[in-house]
């Protein structure tokens, strides 16, 4: 499968079944949630912007590193952009493998290479009225 930049909130349950196979015994997945706070300051809602073609690109090679670096069957991303309320999904990495391991690990490298190095910036906007601009190092693990 490939990564994916959507202007539209998703279904979750056929991007899991697409990567179900015969050879897994493992399937691994992060959600990414939109958070009432972040860095003790009340967060109402975010929005994200891309770089489309960029960031779908690189997206692609973050999957293709993982193909490479860990004994997986399949792997998949979303990740959304535009207005997001508390609560919404945000991203989403879906992993199959044979073992757990690869399945936990490859995740893990996904989301985090994928906050490291795609062109997805993202916006704030706090119970105060401000809004601002996230840099990726700023935020939590």
């Amino acid at each position: 499968m490939e990564f994916l930049v959507s202007a539209k909130p998703f279904e979750i349950a056929p991007l899991r079944e697409a990567l179900l196979a015969s050879g897994a015994g493992a399937y691994a997945s992060f959600e990414g949630w939109v958070r009432d706070h972040s860095q003790g300051r009340a967060v109402l809602g975010l929005s994200y912007e891309a770089y489309g073609a960029l960031a779908q690109a690189e997206g692609n090679k973050v999957l293709e590193e993982a193909r490479e670096k860990f004994a997986i069957l399949d792997l998949a991303c979303v990740h959304r952009v535009g207005e997001l309320r508390v609560g919404e999904l945000a991203v989403w990495v879906g992993v199959s493998a044979a073992h757990r391991d690869a399945a936990f690990a490859a995740c893990r490298y996904v989301i985090d290479e994928l906050k490291a190095r795609v062109p997805i910036w993202k916006r704030e906007r706090y119970e105060d009225g401000e809004a601002v601009w996230q840099h990726p190092s700023t935020g939590q693990r």
